[in-house]
């Protein structure tokens, strides 16, 4: 499968263009609604559908903004059919909300309902046939690359490892591994591939679309020289850090070298980036703060009524921010008022009795990081980025994964990259997984990617994803 690289984010072709595809099946069906809603009546369509182009345009607009927030161009997602035909219809259900109150702002762009509700079935059914069709062609090798990896020794093993899932997998297909001179095999013997000829000649041949090298071949001559001849001849090198970075959106911290950070790309920062970052930050909290008023006014309600009227609402709680500069961070307080009685910090994990009914359902959604606005707000905080850490668990955590200072040359955030792709870390060992996601970010961070994340962020609040 190839990838595009748009503001340094890495994007999957087939699912972009299935982006494409389903933004303009929404736009088609505004047109085919009001031929069949009007049809029988005899009316000019001619002159009708000259003026439906800004309907056409809002609507397919939200429909795919609304699909993206519910996961559904993430190429690692696991759902079976079932699932994704849920999700669907969730995303025209929000679409068709948002277009009625723009359709409320702006009337003349206006559609009526009965135009607006046969838009919308014809697009739940097309969209859903488009999907079992893309998903029977997406897992076939017709849009995979095929990879040759070289080397197999610890480091071609994280790929088995690591990128286990078919899901992984939609982007690439490992046609074998070279064993190198000198080097212990850790993958099963089965996959190896020995070649008698020339690299190019084996490359050419088997139509090899990629090398990944695992292992160092600066110091040995020979192997240097048949790889640059691949090269020259036009089949793309990678190397393994690279690889992971590209199909998983992970920095793996386990194998990079400093070597590796120095001479990649990325960890750009500028006064512009920052006013841009800023901006974005204070009216994505604005408007979070507008909208969702209603439902941190329940939440206040529902913790007075679980704890009194005397219990605390507001947590505060000292966090590690950019360039390791402490600040309070807010949050409603989902734990009884002595979680922490002995003064000690305590790792929450998963039941912990701590965590009060109220406070279940609101990790869960992860209502209670709602007050976290007022941090953005402030500029103690980004609206995306690493999530902050408490200072007792940096010292630690610091001592035991590589790069976690690095994590802190950027401002932490309310949601982030890591956020998306693992769940509530609540160990030394979550904090090591979340930290391989959090690099990616801290390197390739751009506004692009921060409205990427937001609108996916939409799907872990809406189906509860990683919450604890």
């Amino acid at each position: 499968m190839a990838s595009i690289q748009i503001f340094r984010s890495h994007l999957k072709t087939p699912f972009l263009f299935l982006l494409i595809i389903e933004a303009g099946v929404a736009f088609a069906m505004v047109y085919s609604a009001n031929f069949i809603r009007f049809y029988a009546d005899g009316l000019d369509l001619s002159a009708a559908f000259d003026d439906l182009q800004g309907s056409a345009i809002v609507v397919s607009l939200v429909t795919s903004i609304c699909i993206l927030s519910t996961g559904l161009y993430v190429g690692k997602l696991r759902e079976g059919m079932a699932g994704v035909l849920i999700r669907i219809a969730l995303s025209l259900v929000m679409s068709s909300v948002v277009v009625v109150l723009v359709f409320y702002l702006f009337p003349d762009l206006s559609q009526g309902r009965g135009v607006l509700a046969i838009a919308y079935i014809q697009t739940f059914f097309i969209i859903g046939t488009i999907r079992v069709v893309f998903f029977e062609l997406v897992d076939t090798s017709t849009f995979k690359s095929k990879v040759l990896v070289y080397g197999a020794g610890s480091e071609a093993a994280y790929i088995d490892r690591v990128l286990r899932r078919k899901s992984d997998r939609r982007g690439f297909q490992i046609t074998g591994y070279i064993l190198l001179d000198g080097e212990e095999c850790e993958i099963d013997q089965n996959k190896l591939v020995s070649i008698d000829s020339n690299l190019l000649d084996y490359v050419l041949e088997n139509q090899i679309d990629e090398i990944v090298i695992t292992a160092s071949v600066t110091r040995n001559e020979p192997k240097l020289d048949e790889l640059l001849e691949c090269k020259l001849n036009g089949v793309s090198l990678l190397d393994i850090v690279s690889f992971f970075e590209r199909e998983a959106g992970q920095i793996r911290i386990d194998i990079v070298s400093p070597g590796w950070f120095v001479t990649s790309d990325g960890f750009k920062q500028s006064r512009l980036r920052d006013f841009f970052k800023r901006a974005f930050d204070l009216l994505v909290s604005a408007i979070i703060l507008i909208v969702t008023l209603p439902i941190q006014l329940a939440v206040i309600f529902a913790i007075l009524i679980e704890d009194g009227l005397r219990a605390p609402i507001i947590y505060r709680q000292k966090r590690t921010g950019a360039h390791g500069k402490c600040f309070n961070v807010y949050k409603y307080r989902s734990m009884s008022s002595d979680a922490e009685k002995a003064g000690e910090a305590i790792w929450a994990s998963k039941g912990d009795s701590r965590v009060t009914k109220i406070g279940n359902f609101l990790r869960k959604y992860r209502l209670d990081e709602l007050p976290q606005t007022i941090n953005v707000i402030k500029g103690d905080m980004s609206f995306v980025g690493p999530r902050p850490e408490r200072p007792e668990f940096v010292q630690e955590l610091a001592a035991q994964i590589p790069y976690y200072k690095e994590r802190h040359l950027v401002k932490p955030g309310l949601t982030g990259w890591a956020q998306l792709n693992y769940p509530y870390g609540s160990s030394i060992k979550d904090a090591y997984q979340k930290q391989i996601y959090d690099m990616y970010y801290v390197k390739n961070h751009s506004l692009f990617l921060d409205c990427l994340i937001l609108l996916q962020t939409v799907e872990v609040v809406l189906f509860g994803k990683g919450g604890r």
